[in-house]
């Protein structure tokens, strides 16, 4: 028995469909199609369009226990991620993260925050072998820094402008990223 061209594509499309409700195939198959719009760089912020953040009074804790008060990070260059292991946009992002943060990691305050119990964020990083430290807020993010969507990223400057706010996924190892922050670092 011969299949036509449209019997065919109606299989396929079947198919598909089936692998994106099957739960275990669903989850890869989302972060698959994310690495493919995570191959983009972010947009950088039109001067005229940067807002300046003026509240530092955040308090976190990292994976460790240590407190992280943010007004520490004031007069610094800072990246911000919030995340989730769940979330497949964040998960297509984060090789390029991790690469970023091994290359600035001692010229740039990185805070990667997650809601997320210590267990299931340790398991994430062990697996995919990341270095970069999770933090976890105890107190209200700043209003500038609020979020209802992840990953959600923010890169300012020393004067607090918030150069670079990124919903969704995106390659942070890109050069423009890399140039931006090698300007910035300039000045310090």
């Amino acid at each position: 028995m011969k299949i036509s061209k449209s019997q065919r594509n109606n299989i396929i499309f079947l198919g598909i469909i089936l692998i994106m409700i099957i739960p275990q195939t669903r989850q890869p198959i989302q972060v698959f199609l994310q690495k493919g719009l995570a191959m983009f760089s972010p947009s950088i912020v039109d001067e005229e369009d940067r807002i300046t953040l003026t509240d530092y009074n955040w308090q976190l804790v990292d994976e460790n226990g240590l407190r992280y008060d943010f007004n520490e990070a004031k007069g610094k260059v800072v990246f911000i991620n919030f995340w989730a292991t769940w979330c497949p946009p964040c998960i297509a992002e984060m090789p390029s993260m991790e690469e970023l943060y091994q290359d600035y990691k001692d010229e740039v305050v990185f805070l990667f925050v997650s809601t997320e119990q210590q267990e299931v964020i340790s398991k994430f990083k062990q697996k995919n072998a990341y270095d970069f430290v999770v933090h976890a807020s105890i107190t209200a993010n700043p209003a500038q820094l609020e979020t209802s969507a992840i990953p959600r990223t923010f890169v300012i400057d020393q004067q607090g402008h918030i150069l670079i706010d990124k919903t969704g996924a995106a390659d942070w190892n890109s050069k423009k990223v890399r140039g931006l922050l090698d300007e910035l670092l300039k000045f310090e």
